[in-house]
């Protein structure tokens, strides 16, 4: 496992980060498993967020931590709606103070390492959104901030609020990434981490299992998938180019002696603004087939064939 510097901060991430909404396993025990997987195979990044599961996520990940908090960098987050009242979602300052304290008891630790502004709040002004974080991180609640889904324009705001008020600086920027979603990334966003030294965690790495190889078009959805039962339009998405996509991962995989998923993730690992890409794995087993995207690189010719096959066309999948 190779380790990161976290944007311009000092602290080193695991190139791999897990993350923990385990939207497709029910079982409590196995969710546990899976992060003891991780951590047994060198991940020290976990990712997590008050919303996943409305706190089971973080409830799993602080019992599943005990005795190895220290030597992990965990992230949640704030925005989403937390309940029914009208001060339970968004970015005010009494949402955010109120919210890291209930994470902070959830996860059964005094601090996080980075917490995270999960989308944008256009109801509040930025200043009282980062003084808020200002003050999360200067009581010892969190260590860095950061944003996740800003546009370019947002994130500079943040940098210049932050930098001309010596707030605590935004560090890290969280978005969406892979083969099939590659345009809020790719262009401006990426102009503005490295001007400003920001450390990109990307999300949803193999867009909802697509890149898995476990779906190929005109077959039906395996059991248990967010693709299951039209709960997800898999006729709609899995277009003639994205199945393309698939058979590149396929080919490619069959070259080096990998899996689809493994070569999806050397692919983003490519990529050297990208800090660490999120997994979501919901078993052991799946950890163990994602980790085999690290330790080897694709060579000249098969990225290119996986950037030509996902170019142009995909710009709005899965927006």
């Amino acid at each position: 496992m190779d380790f990161k510097q976290l944007g311009k901060s000092g602290v080193k991430v695991s190139e791999i980060c897990l993350g923990t909404a385990f939207r497709g396993q029910k079982d409590d025990k196995i969710c546990e498993k899976v992060i003891h997987r991780a951590l047994d195979l060198g991940c020290n990044f976990l990712d997590c967020a008050n919303y996943y599961g409305q706190g089971r996520s973080e409830t799993i990940v602080g019992k599943a931590l005990k005795g190895v908090r220290d030597d992990v960098v965990l992230t949640s987050k704030v925005w989403s709606r937390m309940g029914d009242g009208p001060n339970d979602a968004g970015l005010s300052r009494f949402s955010i103070m109120r919210e890291i304290d209930r994470s902070l008891k959830r996860l059964q630790t005094d601090h996080v390492d980075v917490y995270l502004l999960h989308h944008i709040d256009t109801d509040t002004p930025s200043d009282e959104i980062l003084r808020a974080m200002d003050d999360v991180v200067r009581q010892g609640k969190a260590t860095y901030v950061g944003s996740c889904n800003h546009t370019p324009w947002r994130l500079m705001e943040h940098i210049g609020i932050c930098d001309a008020q010596n707030l605590a600086p935004v560090v890290v920027t969280q978005n969406p990434f892979s083969l099939l979603r590659r345009y809020q990334v790719e262009g401006e966003l990426t102009e503005v981490i490295e001007k400003y030294g920001l450390g990109l965690i990307t999300y949803s790495p193999l867009a909802v299992g697509l890149l898995s190889g476990q779906f190929r078009k005109g077959q039906p959805a395996p059991e248990g998938t967010p693709w299951t039962g039209g709960r997800m339009d898999l006729e709609g998405t899995l277009t003639d180019q994205v199945d393309r996509i698939i058979q590149v991962l396929f080919d490619i995989g069959k070259e080096v002696g990998k899996t689809p998923a493994q070569v999806a993730i050397a692919w983003i690992l490519d990529h050297d603004q990208v800090t660490a890409p999120i997994i979501g794995p919901d078993t052991p087993d799946h950890v163990d087939d994602v980790f085999g995207g690290i330790g080897w690189t694709l060579d000249p010719a098969q990225r290119s064939a996986l950037d030509d096959a996902s170019d142009v066309s995909l710009r709005n999948f899965l927006a």
